[in-house]
């Protein structure tokens, strides 16, 4: 099972003010801002960004890292989770864009769609993709810290 949510370190600015933030996975992801509310926003934003980024390169993305003492965990936005979900298995399997478009029944060209970060899917679409792929969406809710 792969959880979308990265450990995250909030550094004090001394001299600005606010936080900085950095994640041990992500090292490009880094961000600020003036709260710690407003820093932990911004790292979510900047992780998916990082996600996006790797998808288009063609790279990886790594399961996340255990939180260490003092820091905070940041979730991915849902859509780029599961975008990432579907990118990372077919990885994971060796399968084309075109062999998956053949498997659910459906144009490469909606797969290329459900594998950008940018366009809006439909999630009963990328589920049906993963299951294809012998994998399943789960819900998980949590209160927000």
């Amino acid at each position: 099972m792969i959880r979308m949510v990265y450990p995250v370190e909030l550094t004090p600015d001394a001299i600005d003010g606010g936080f900085t933030v950095t994640c041990r996975d992500f090292p490009e992801a880094i961000t600020q801002g003036e709260t710690a509310t407003q820093a932990l926003h911004e790292a979510s934003d900047a992780i998916e960004e990082a996600v996006a980024s790797r998808m288009k390169r063609g790279v990886d993305i790594p399961a996340p890292s255990r939180k260490k003492q003092g820091e905070q965990m940041v979730t991915v936005p849902l859509s780029t989770s599961l975008k990432a979900a579907l990118y990372q298995a077919m990885r994971d399997d060796n399968i084309s864009k075109s062999e998956l478009a053949r498997r659910i029944g459906v144009d490469e060209k909606e797969i290329r769609r459900m594998l950008d970060p940018q366009h809006p899917s439909k999630t009963p679409a990328i589920e049906r993709a993963l299951y294809c792929l012998g994998r399943s969406v789960v819900a998980e809710f949590s209160k927000a810290a």
